[in-house]
């Protein structure tokens, strides 16, 4: 773990940390997260049965568009060009749940880490918010980053699975 805390200044002011001097490189970040739900909530989704349509793939739309709206929601995110995000959703019968698996990349001066993380989280508030009606108890948790790569800290990965 790092010492420094570098969204603050020397007067402890929060403020965006500056970039302009590091180097671009190739970066990528894994997030994931769970939403488990009812047994007949997660058939009707499964099996197209959702009166609101297609769940999962409404979900990913909604991951990737907060993918790149990061830095409009977390303030002292810098606005990034996303190169790719990728979701993956699957249904896990067994758990009654959906786990979500976030890829973010870029080409740039800062990781995405927060895209990835933001990502994960929409994308199961989507699941939520469509399926609401029949199904106010669903859980959403297990959120977190998997791994990281690419800038001056290099690689990163998570020692245990969430």
């Amino acid at each position: 773990m790092t010492d420094e805390l570098n969204h603050f200044n020397q007067r402890g002011e929060a403020h965006m940390v500056d970039v302009g001097d590091k180097e671009v490189t190739q970066r990528r970040a894994i997030a994931e997260g769970v939403i488990q739900m009812q047994t007949e909530t997660l058939q009707r989704i499964i099996q197209g049965e959702h009166k609101k349509g297609d769940v999962l793939g409404v979900a990913r739309v909604a991951g990737i568009m907060a993918a790149k709206k990061t830095a409009d929601l977390i303030p002292l995110c810098h606005p990034l060009q996303l190169n790719n995000v990728d979701i993956q959703l699957i249904t896990d019968e067994k758990k009654s749940a959906v786990h979500c698996i976030v890829e973010v990349r870029t080409s740039g001066k800062t990781g995405v880490e927060m895209e990835a993380l933001t990502a994960v989280q929409i994308t199961l508030l989507t699941i939520y918010d469509m399926c609401k009606a029949m199904d106010r108890g669903m859980i959403m948790g297990n959120v977190g980053l998997v791994s990281k790569s690419g800038g001056k800290s290099g690689e990163w990965q998570r020692d245990e699975a969430l």
